[in-house]
């Protein structure tokens, strides 16, 4: 176990390593080419920082309103018969915005029916299972400049329908 710890330390350093020397000898000028690419980052980061502010800002006036509970409440119904519990539906909701406001649900979640609980169980898989799809397509796309995205939302939305939908069958199965 230690040898695992040992070499996780050491595994980015030498990724380093390999890249500035690699680029050396390909003849690249790898410190200019560094700071270009840093330039660029910056630029992106520039670039999106609105559509961050307003996803972050948006989800966090559902979340203080209490249209997020509501929903879960209207909601539950339905998901109750599909052994989704009502209290996860602002969180898939939430986790196709935003990963970090979908992380302060799953910690409510937590506090409220433990992480052991088939609720904690379809949260945790739930979480590793589905995407921010908003996030992600207005952050890649503004930075790469795709002004069409064709199938890219039907396909992440049922992506994830069959996340949620392995998350609820592997805690089912474990309960």
């Amino acid at each position: 176990m230690r040898a695992l710890t040992h070499l996780s330390d050491i595994i980015i350093p030498l990724i380093i390593f390999f890249v500035v020397g690699y680029g050396i000898t390909s003849g690249v000028k790898v410190y200019e080419t560094f700071l270009k690419g840093a330039k660029d980052g910056l630029r992106i980061v520039v670039d999106i920082m609105p559509t961050l502010i307003g996803l972050m800002v948006a989800v966090g006036i559902l979340r203080s309103s209490g249209f997020f509970a509501f929903l879960g409440e209207v909601l539950a119904p339905v998901t109750e018969r599909i052994h989704l519990p009502a209290q996860l539906v602002p969180l898939l909701v939430v986790k196709m915005f935003s990963s970090s406001a979908a992380t302060g649900l799953v910690l409510d979640i937590f506090k409220e029916s433990g992480p052991d609980s088939y609720a904690g169980m379809v949260t945790s898989i739930l979480m590793s299972c589905t995407e921010t799809i908003f996030y992600t397509m207005s952050v890649y796309f503004l930075a790469a400049k795709v002004t069409k995205t064709r199938y890219t939302l039907p396909g992440a939305l049922l992506a994830t329908l069959v996340g949620t939908a392995a998350s609820v069958v592997l805690a089912w199965r474990m309960v």
